[in-house]
């Protein structure tokens, strides 16, 4: 489907968004012979987070062997960390092959999702028309919505401005005068690929990440035939490397001390890109290493050594028509202001329009004590609906599509049971979420995202972790792998049909 068709009065399982996690749903519902659904999606085509930031440099920092639906393995990966073109296309052609872009609404926002307890459905608003639904699923993402910093004056300022994830490709940087405000993720992919063409980059840091040399590197072409064509060797890869970061990575993150090594190679990356030992006090960071997202370049600190490149750590005070102020006073022209400040992760944009069976909104139930759901998934207060890369499931060590096949399988079998039993409703019991979200912040005290050092983005307002997932990948799979129809209150269904 497309942007202008119509929707259809009803379906069984409603799905929102189109990226990994909605389109591995929407593969796996079409498997299971739940082919009554249908995906809504506010962008022009699948790919989520991977359609929607084509800035230079844009890459995975996963090894590509890791970065594919398990089902639908891609043998074609160029090289060891894939380039967003390749992911994007890797995705498109995953959905053509799967046959379910017929039941994908393109163009197409969601506006309001209510609940009604009467007729166990919700009645979702889009700007296509309503449809309503036995089952809701969000499979809209923590990297959706690009968040904007609050400086007074930014709406003031006369020149070119945008979001790393809003890139306008039209607007030639050659010989400008650019200010890139972060130095997050996106932002050490962007400054290299900018610096060579601008006339002058100011790169404004509040907190110095930790950088650790990348080991990317294109397959030679025999490799690439052998992955393609022996068989069991790209499993053999991916199995490899799985293990490699689920063995090394979480062990540093809950024993801090084991971490050493890392953060001297980190340090000893910094040394090799920059030479100034000035520039290079500026770039280390204050804490320890994994407090924040690791991040992976080979070229951001020699990017930041060029004659054309400052590094500004004073904080902006304002924004002005022509530049940009910091609080010493300082004025530093700009004629493009690019905003690399990431994503709304602990204050998700979609919760403010979901409304479960009281009427209260998602980001109202949470805003009390924070976000939580019931293994990541489910929400109590709110039948019969599933978030796909909920509270503490994110990953800052390997990849999310191993957390999203494991909540597609949960949200698979819950909808078994709920077939079997004829439930009109599924709802997680309160005191199992409070178990379940006080475990998470039980095991979440000793690691280095709270003992680190650091201010990140992982920590909610109320200082909770409520981003990662603080257990091996592995664990998580297994506590997901079947639906504990215990954990849940359920409702018999109607004795009104409510099937279309």
């Amino acid at each position: 489907m497309t942007s202008g068709t119509s929707l259809p009065e009803h379906v069984k399982v409603l799905v929102v968004g189109a990226g990994f996690a909605g389109l591995g749903m929407a593969i796996k519902l079409q498997e299971s012979a739940q082919t009554d659904f249908l995906v809504v999606e506010k962008g022009s085509d699948v790919g989520g987070t991977w359609r929607d930031n084509t800035y230079p440099g844009a890459a995975c920092d996963v090894p590509s062997q890791l970065y594919s639906f398990s089902f639908a393995p891609n043998k074609d990966w160029s090289r060891s960390f894939s380039q967003q073109p390749e992911i994007q296309a890797y995705i498109r052609r995953t959905a053509e092959r799967a046959g379910v872009l017929d039941r994908f609404v393109f163009d197409t926002t969601v506006e309001d999702a209510a609940y009604d307890e009467a007729d166990q459905r919700w009645s979702v608003t889009t700007s296509a028309g309503t449809v309503t639904a036995d089952v809701l699923v969000s499979g809209a993402g923590g990297l959706s919505s690009p968040k904007l910093p609050d400086i007074e004056g930014i709406e003031d300022f006369a020149g070119e401005t945008f979001h790393s994830a809003r890139w306008n490709h039209d607007y030639d940087l050659t010989g400008k005068r650019v200010a890139i405000i972060g130095t997050g993720a996106s932002s050490i992919q962007i400054v290299p690929e900018i610096a060579k063409t601008v006339g002058h980059l100011d790169v404004y840091q509040r907190t110095a990440p930790w950088v650790m040399p990348r080991h990317d590197r294109t397959y030679p072409a025999l490799e690439r035939a052998a992955l393609k064509y022996v068989p069991g060797l790209q499993k053999l890869y991916r199995t490899a490397i799985y293990w490699g970061r689920e063995t090394y990575v979480p062990a540093f993150t809950w024993k801090p001390a084991i971490a050493r090594p890392v953060q001297e190679i980190a340090k000893a990356n910094i040394a090799k890109g920059i030479a100034d030992p000035e520039l290079r006090a500026t770039v280390t960071p204050d804490f320890k290493i994994g407090c924040k997202r690791i991040l992976i370049s080979n070229t951001y600190y020699p990017a930041l050594a060029q004659s054309n490149v400052d590094v500004v750590t004073d904080r902006i005070e304002r924004i002005t028509p022509t530049g940009v102020v910091t609080a010493d006073g300082t004025e530093r022209p700009v004629d493009v202001l690019i905003v690399a400040t990431g994503f709304s992760i602990t204050d998700q944009p979609i919760a403010h329009h979901i409304k479960g069976r009281d009427g209260r909104t998602l980001a109202d139930a949470w805003g009390e004590a924070g976000m939580r759901a019931y293994k990541g998934t489910t929400v109590s207060g709110f039948p019969n609906f599933f978030q796909i890369v909920g509270p503490n499931t994110g990953l800052g060590h390997t990849s999310m599509v191993f957390v999203i096949e494991a909540q597609i399988a949960y949200v698979l079998d819950a909808l078994r049971t709920i077939d079997a039993r004829r439930l009109g409703a599924v709802e997680p019991r309160p005191e199992k979420v409070a178990e379940w979200s006080a475990d998470m912040q039980r095991r979440m005290k000793p690691t280095v995202w709270h003992t680190g050092g650091c201010a990140s983005w992982y920590l909610d307002e109320h200082g909770n972790n409520t981003t990662l997932w603080p257990r091996a990948t592995f664990t998580f799979r297994r506590l997901l792998s079947s639906f504990d129809e215990d954990a849940y209150v359920t409702t018999p269904r109607n004795t009104k049909e409510n099937a279309a």
